[in-house]
């Protein structure tokens, strides 16, 4: 980690991003691998009653409209919600929020009023982590699995996060958000093979208006 983030890297040209990205692919490439000789490519379900079964909204608007919402899914985008508000707390209303968010919008300036970056980046890979695996287990409940599924999903949260804007966890989030939608209502008038190519027409067209993403803003560094 020291030779990624933190105060060693806290002058270079892109904060050290470039080196944590390939870092990332490459630990995620061991890790697949790894997965693929111990367990096979098999997918695998983890048997769930709730991924049988649907809540159902409805009727609406008179008796035309009944809307069906998967039990598993629904907890999981509950779940997710709960994720975000306890992520948005710390970081706003605790003193290890203040210190992250000073750590990664100015290290230098963090680490002249006291703030161990090193510490910050570390707290922030944790945590990371730790939503990165709700996340999995969520998605488990009602996806079959194998070692490359997270693959798949890759490409399509980059693509959230820096629509919504990068620095913006309201910003990934509606991001995330605006390209489910998207892949969904896509469908209705494309083949669903289609549904990435919707994705990324649309996250062009609002990058070519909005450089920054939606709720990003542009960040000078010392």
């Amino acid at each position: 980690m020291g030779r990624v983030s933190g105060t060693r890297i806290s002058g270079s040209t892109d904060g050290g991003h470039t080196a944590q990205l390939i870092l990332t692919l490459g630990i995620s490439l061991v890790l697949q691998n790894g997965g693929l000789m111990l367990f096979g490519s098999t997918p695998t379900s983890i048997a769930n009653a709730m991924s049988g079964k649907s809540w159902q909204l409805g009727p609406l608007w008179g008796n035309d409209i009944d809307v069906f919402v998967n039990q598993a899914r629904g907890w999981s985008a509950l779940l997710a919600l709960a994720a975000l508000g306890g992520t948005m707390l710390l970081l706003m209303h605790t003193g290890v929020g203040r210190r992250l968010r000073a750590a990664a919008d100015n290290p230098m300036a963090a680490l002249y009023v006291g703030i161990d970056v090193d510490a910050a980046h570390r707290t922030a890979f944790g945590i990371g982590l730790a939503l990165t695996a709700i996340a999995g287990v969520s998605l488990a409940t009602f996806y079959p699995f194998q070692p490359y599924t997270g693959f798949d999903f890759v490409i399509i949260m980059y693509a959230g996060v820096v629509l919504g804007g990068m620095g913006s966890i309201g910003g990934a989030f509606l991001g995330g958000l605006i390209i489910g939608l998207v892949q969904q209502l896509s469908t209705l008038v494309l083949p669903s093979q289609l549904q990435n190519t919707a994705i990324f027409v649309i996250f062009l067209l609002i990058l070519l208006v909005r450089p920054q993403g939606l709720f990003g803003r542009g960040v000078e560094r010392a």
